[in-house]
């Protein structure tokens, strides 16, 4: 269909949280115990930096990642791409319910590789969440996943 648009809509928006890092990681008490030499200052700093610098925009269609504080740069993932969501957390993240989300996807953005988002706050619900907008993207394209298996192929 010729000039057939369907308006994007925003369905959350999130950045990775430093304080949930902080008292939910076995590297994140490791920097509160360098606070008291004064190092872990530095170590906070650094990540707080680096995560105001990075956030994520989930779509219905799709998964984009803001980077820079001063190069910025913007990289977007199609849903219907997205193979594969896991997510990660130990037993000191489910105190502070953060996690680590990888996306395995088939778009140029990740180059086959994964996509890593670290200590996302709420991070089991958010990845349930893209997998539903993964299924109503697959299924508004007609896009079907098909596994082939090289030996099985011919």
């Amino acid at each position: 269909m010729v000039g057939t648009y369907i308006a994007e809509r925003e369905v959350d928006a999130f950045r990775s949280s430093t304080g949930r890092w902080l008292l939910g990681s076995f590297l994140g008490w490791m920097t509160i115990l360098a606070c008291v030499i004064g190092v872990g200052l530095v170590i906070l700093a650094v990540r707080w930096l680096q995560n105001m610098a990075t956030s994520y925009e989930v779509t219905d269609q799709r998964l984009i990642v803001r980077r820079g504080l001063v190069m910025k740069s913007i990289d977007e993932i199609e849903l219907y791409r997205i193979k594969d969501i896991r997510v990660d957390y130990s037993l000191v993240n489910q105190l502070t319910d953060i996690g680590t989300i990888t996306i395995t996807s088939t778009d140029r953005t990740t180059g086959n590789a994964q996509f890593v988002l670290r200590d996302v706050p709420a991070a089991r619900e958010r990845r349930e969440g893209i997998r539903k907008l993964v299924d109503r993207a697959r299924q508004r394209r007609g896009v079907r996943e098909l596994d082939v298996d090289g030996e099985d192929w011919r």
